[in-house]
Formats: C-alpha cells, sequence, structure tokens
C-alpha cells in the first residue's frame, strides 16, 4: 500500500511538473516588495507609490494586441500596391485578407488549452514567433504563396493573443482590461492606416513585426496571471504577482482569500467534457459569450476597417487613404472613451447604447449608397450622397467603439465559470474568427457587387444585436469574476 501511495505520489508530481509556467517570473518585482534604506531602496519606493510596475505590464501585454490590430489594418492602405505588383485579382487579395481569419481559427483552437498548461506569458511569445515569421514572409514576398502563408501564421498568432490577454489581469483596474486591450488593437489599426501613407507596403510589413519583437524580452519582466498560478497551486508566486498587480500598498489579503477558495471549489471537479456545457450554469453563459462574438463580426465593421480606402474611394472621396487615417484616430479616440466609461454606465447599458447607433448610421449609409447609384457623378446629390456615407461611416465605427468592439471580450471573460474557461474560451474564440472570415473575405466583393445592399444587411445584424443585448446579457459592473459565475449556478 505504502508503494502504491508512492508511486501515486510521484504521478502527481509528475503531472505537476507538465503544468508549470512556460517563462520563469522576473525577479525585479520581489525585490520592489521589500522596503530598503539605501538609495536603490528609496528608487524602489518611487516606483511602489507611483505604481509605475503596474504601467510597465499594461504596457507590455497591450503589445500584443496593438499586433493584433496592425494585423487588421495592414489591407486597407496596401490593396492597391500589392494587387499591382503581385498581379492579384480583387478575389485573391480578398482571400489573402481574409487568411489571418482562418490562421486564428487555428490559434483559437489550440489558445484555451495552452494558456492553461504553460500560462499565459509562455502562451504569449509562442504566438509572437509566428507573427515575426509572417510579416518577414509577406515582405519578401514574390508571388500570391508566400503572401498567403504569412497571412496564416500571422492569424495563427492572433488567434492566441486574442484569447490569452482578455485572460490576463493586467492592473488594478480589473474591470477595464478588455477595453484596455480593445483600445490597443484600434492603435494598432491606426498605426497601420498612418504609416501606410508613408512607407510601401513591404516595409509595412517589416514594421509590422516590431511589437513582437518588442513583446518577447518584454515578457521576461512582467508577472504571471495570479488566478493561474493560484490554479497551479503556485501560492508564493501567486500572492507576489498579485500584489504587483494590484499595488504594493494595497491590502489583498481579502482578494487572495476570495481567488484561493474560488480554485479550491472549481479543483474538486472533474475535467469538463462537451456534454457538461449542457448545464445551465455553463451553457447560458456560453451561449452569451458565442451570441455576442458572431454579432460583433457580423455587423461587418471587420469589413469595413479592412477595405475603409476602397470603401471611401467608392464614396467620391478622393484622399481615401488620408480619410482612412481619420477613421482610425477617431476610433482610438472611441475607444479611449468607452475604457473610462465602461465601470460608470456599465457593461449592458454600453451595448445597448453601442448597437442602436450602429443601427442607425448603417442605415444610412445603405441609404446614402443607394441614392448615390441613380445620380451620375457630377451632380451635387452624388457629393452629397458621398459626404453622407462618410459620416455615416465614422458614426458606425464610434457606435461600435463604445461597445460592441471591446465589450463582448470583456463579458466573455467574466461571465466563463473558471473550470471551463480553456474550452469554452477556444469554442467561443474559434466561433468569432470563423464569422470574421465570412465577413472579411466576401465584403469587398459585395461591396463591388451591391454597396446599398451589403449595408442593409449590416443593419439588420445591428439591429439584432439591440436586442439580444437587451434580453440575454447581464450586467457584470461592480461585481468580482467570482461573484459572476456563482449566480449561474
Amino acid at each position: 500500500m505504502r508503494e502504491a501511495k508512492e508511486d501515486s505520489s510521484s504521478g502527481e508530481d509528475g503531472n505537476k511538473e507538465l503544468r508549470k509556467p512556460f517563462l520563469h517570473n522576473g525577479s525585479w518585482y520581489k525585490m520592489l516588495g521589500s522596503r530598503q534604506s539605501s538609495i536603490v531602496g528609496s528608487s524602489i519606493q518611487v516606483v511602489r507609490d507611483s505604481s509605475v510596475s503596474i504601467l510597465f505590464c499594461v504596457l507590455i501585454v497591450a503589445l500584443g494586441p496593438i499586433q493584433f490590430g496592425f494585423t487588421c489594418g495592414y489591407s486597407s492602405p496596401t490593396q492597391e500596391s500589392i494587387i499591382s505588383d503581385l498581379k492579384l485579382s480583387l478575389s485573391e487579395f480578398s482571400l489573402f485578407g481574409s487568411l489571418s481569419n482562418v490562421g486564428a481559427m487555428v490559434g483559437a483552437i489550440v489558445s484555451g488549452q495552452m494558456s492553461e498548461y504553460i500560462g499565459r506569458k509562455g502562451s504569449l511569445m509562442i504566438a509572437a514567433i509566428p507573427n515575426i515569421i509572417g510579416w518577414l514572409a509577406i515582405s519578401f514576398a514574390k508571388d500570391s504563396s508566400f503572401l498567403f502563408m504569412g497571412r496564416l501564421l500571422e492569424g495563427f498568432g492572433v488567434g492566441i493573443i486574442s484569447y490569452v490577454v482578455i485572460l490576463m489581469s493586467l492592473s488594478s483596474w480589473i474591470g477595464q482590461s478588455g477595453t484596455v486591450d480593445q483600445l490597443s488593437i484600434t492603435i494598432g489599426i491606426m498605426l497601420a492606416y498612418l504609416l501606410g501613407l508613408f512607407v510601401n507596403w513591404r516595409a509595412l510589413a517589416v514594421l509590422g513585426s516590431l511589437p513582437c519583437i518588442v513583446l518577447i524580452p518584454g515578457l521576461f519582466f512582467i508577472p504571471e496571471s495570479p488566478r493561474w498560478l493560484a490554479k497551479m497551486g503556485m501560492t508564493e508566486e501567486f500572492e507576489t504577482s498579485l500584489q504587483v498587480l494590484r499595488g504594493f500598498d494595497t491590502d489583498i489579503s481579502v482578494e487572495v482569500h476570495e481567488i484561493k477558495r474560488s480554485v479550491a471549489s472549481t479543483g474538486k471537479t472533474f475535467t469538463i467534457r462537451f456534454a457538461d456545457l449542457k448545464m445551465k450554469r455553463y451553457w447560458y453563459p456560453l451561449m452569451v459569450g458565442i451570441g455576442l462574438l458572431v454579432l460583433q463580426q457580423l455587423s461587418g465593421t471587420n469589413g469595413v476597417l479592412f477595405y475603409s480606402s476602397t470603401i471611401f474611394a467608392n464614396a467620391g472621396i478622393s484622399s481615401s487613404n488620408a480619410a482612412t487615417v481619420g477613421l482610425g484616430a477617431i476610433q482610438v479616440i472611441a475607444t479611449g472613451l468607452t475604457t473610462w466609461l465602461v465601470d460608470k454606465s456599465g457593461r449592458r447599458l454600453l451595448l445597448i447604447i453601442s448597437s442602436s447607433v450602429m443601427t442607425i448610421s448603417l442605415l444610412i449609409v445603405s441609404v446614402a449608397f443607394y441614392l448615390e447609384g441613380f445620380t451620375s457623378v457630377d451632380s451635387h446629390l452624388y457629393s452629397i450622397s458621398g459626404i453622407v456615407s462618410v459620416v455615416g461611416l465614422v458614426t458606425m465605427v464610434i457606435g461600435y467603439s463604445l461597445g460592441v468592439g471591446p465589450i463582448p471580450w470583456l463579458i466573455m471573460s467574466e461571465i466563463l465559470p473558471v473550470n471551463i474557461k480553456g474550452l469554452a474560451g477556444s469554442i467561443a474564440t474559434l466561433t468569432n474568427w470563423l464569422t470574421s472570415w465570412m465577413i472579411t473575405m466576401t465584403a469587398n466583393l459585395l461591396l463591388t457587387w451591391n454597396s446599398a445592399g451589403t449595408f442593409a444587411i449590416y443593419t439588420v445584424v445591428a439591429a439584432f444585436t439591440v436586442a439580444f443585448s437587451a434580453i440575454w446579457v447581464p450586467e457584470t459592473k461592480g461585481r468580482t469574476l467570482e461573484e459572476i459565475q456563482f449566480s449561474f449556478r
């Protein structure tokens, strides 16, 4: 019996060895945790008091979403030059634009289990490597094969990044971590638009690899996710990490107790299977998370962002690339406003307002393009229709940035129970990327076929999002992750 127990214990130790951080925690924040009276100690105290450590963690991890955004924005300013240089058809370029979503689907499949087994930091490092290789493949592409391969590799990394970053507790503003993620994405999109004005598509691809090149060494200097460390039984590392993320002068004892209790309760359950998702406490939050992420994509915003220069050109705007940069800047400002509003007005209310604004603006764009089809290019009404469609598109992007863009990811991270985050998170993220691929693959072709009809379809989806948010989405404002998950039982 004793030998059997020893064998069993040895087996458990072996399993624990398999599930450990891919990257060891940096040691600088452990030094910050101790009070010293030397000159070095006084410098450390400044860091403690000013919460520089929190800001540093946010900035490093934000490089992942910036890379995500750069990938989304890259196809807009480069469409004409890539088609011209590599002799591609419109359908081939549409395939190129959408292939990042195909790669992201593969990344989404592995992202949940990968983040559970090797940690959030290790997953981000793995995601950074194919991103860098993908950008270089695009930069040196001589034909469509290297172009498509590079886009697939980018997408694979982005698929992992999109899920892992939202899991990480980046700061003491826990409720805003999802919107900070979305803000970083919009900054990446704007950078792609802006830099696309000054450099060719090959140089722009090289610049696209920089966020991940900086991210890799930066990951060695930030702590791992506290909840993941607690789940792995690394108590000392868990408490140190949480102290850094909440501030060194913050009493974390209550939160430590809550997280330990949550981990202990979920640790008693067996591995979740697909059949277990039929239970209400699992299928309801999963349905809400998947529903929001699918509607986010079906609203057509990614199609607008991927091919905004072409849309502005079709609307009669002469400086379509410059207008695209303005659109990106407005999106950054609107998303920045959301990071401030999300914990003041609530997630559900912002979703309803956001989707309502999108519905009205998309309807206006659809009508403007419809009227444009019945007027001559030289007429005054044609010019007015072009201006109205641009204003409608800008308003639509503002509405998207106020809620439909950032909040679905935030809500998904809050409502999914801890013990199904790996499986359910992968399913939801995979569904999101599959829908995104459908939109980005067809948007360019649909807009060429009938711009008014395309935006009419997007209008119907935005209207349904209003109803879905009002009826099924729960309010998570002011509630801890553990309280939200307990309410579904």
